[in-house]
């Protein structure tokens, strides 16, 4: 029987390796990349001397000082990281034409047509990539995505020390639920620390615990997605690795009739902007790795900031969360906003979350399927979420 054979790569503290080349001096060195304390800014990504001390991404940059005073802040170059990362992507292209790019560091290979088995691919691809772009990356190898994209994280996660990890775990035909089951359930691709919790209470403490459920009881709990959640325990995902978008990313934005100089409006433009976009995306059967807003102010000066998620959405609260923290961590206080935006990319395909089916996770899921519907019947801007209803209202917009 043939078994497909899939890799997923993930660059090892890709923005702090790409500094490192940049700046040797950083080399071994406690750094983060990322925002700059004072004005709320956030890590977006820290070298391994720095996660020893406690320091993560998504962290705030005022913390992670805390717990490690004498971390280095690099502002970091987007610019550059998109050149790596290119480089890197043509490496995998030339190895098979089967790349879906996660997100500027992440990809899946689909390598079932080469002869060689997927753990000599993984090494020679590893090997190739630091000698001839010098950065460290880690892969999974497994028959399917979730579990290759599982695998590697298990890799990942149990190196100890200051360097890349630079690992390879590979998960054999046959043996996909075996290697889930004895693993937490925190570590389902998707599950974040709050529905980790919800299934501890339901006595679901590991991922063979969820294959082990049944039918009935999946279904009371999370609907009709109960059947998928147990094929998702047991290592069965039949999705291919798909090799490009039409579109790479989704974005809105808005020019003002007159410049805003107050944050509560913008913030409140924000959230209408996120809806937008979480509704194309839905639309277009797509999730977004990495969050962005644009800010042009009235002197046609602009920036724009981005954060990249722990796992991809198309739900509109996780990308306004995103959307204001990034805004109020670089809006400037009395300064002008000419024109305001919030965008996505890293897009792909939905992976199951199943941080949407809790319970309240599942009533959101099912109101954004209702709008959703009544904005594919009669427009975009027909109807609003309650709260942002209720925001024009308050503010004389509404009709």
């Amino acid at each position: 029987m043939a078994y497909r054979k899939i890799l997923h790569l993930d660059l090892d503290a890709f923005f702090c390796a790409v500094e490192e080349l940049r700046q040797p001096e950083l080399v071994g060195k406690a750094f983060a990349v990322g925002g700059a304390p004072n004005k709320r800014g956030v890590v977006s990504s820290c070298s391994y001397a720095a996660r020893r001390m406690g320091v993560h991404s998504a962290m705030p940059m005022a913390k992670a000082l805390k717990l490690c005073p004498n971390l280095i802040v690099v502002r970091g170059s987007h610019h550059e990281y998109g050149i790596y990362s290119e480089r890197v992507m043509n490496i995998l292209r030339n190895i098979s034409p089967l790349v879906e790019q996660v997100s500027i560091d992440e990809a899946f290979i689909d390598v079932s047509d080469l002869p060689e088995d997927g753990e000599t691919i993984a090494r020679r691809l590893q090997e190739k990539i630091q000698t001839e772009v010098n950065l460290p990356c880690s892969l999974g190898v497994a028959t399917n995505k979730l579990v290759a994209k599982i695998a590697n994280n298990i890799g990942k996660s149990s190196h100890r020390g200051d360097t890349p990890p630079r690992a390879i775990k590979v998960v054999k035909p046959g043996e996909e639920a075996a290697f889930l089951a004895v693993l937490p359930v925190k570590e389902m691709w998707g599950v974040g620390p709050k529905s980790a919790e919800n299934l501890t209470r339901l006595g679901i403490n590991t991922i063979g615990d969820l294959a082990n459920a049944s039918e009935k009881f999946l279904t009371q709990h999370f609907g009709k997605m109960g059947g998928q959640l147990a094929r998702s325990a047991r290592g069965i995902d039949d999705r291919q690795v798909e090799v490009e978008y039409n579109v790479k990313s989704v974005s809105q934005e808005i020019t003002f009739s007159k410049d805003v100089q107050d944050l509560h409006k913008l913030e409140k433009k924000v959230e209408d902007l996120a809806e937008q976009v979480g509704f194309r995306l839905r639309h277009k059967h797509l999730c977004a790795a990495t969050i962005r807003i644009k800010l042009r102010w009235s002197d046609f000066s602009t920036i724009t900031r981005q954060v990249r998620l722990p796992q991809p959405t198309n739900q509109d609260q996780i990308i306004i969360d995103a959307a204001l923290k990034l805004l109020r961590a670089n809006f400037t206080s009395g300064r002008s906003v000419r024109l305001i935006g919030v965008g996505t990319s890293g897009l792909c395909e939905p992976a199951y979350q199943l941080a949407l089916f809790d319970q309240k996770g599942d009533k959101e899921r099912k109101l954004l399927n209702t709008l959703d519907e009544l904005r594919d019947r009669y427009g975009e801007k027909v109807i609003r979420k309650g709260s942002s209803i209720h925001s024009k209202t308050k503010n004389g917009r509404g009709n």
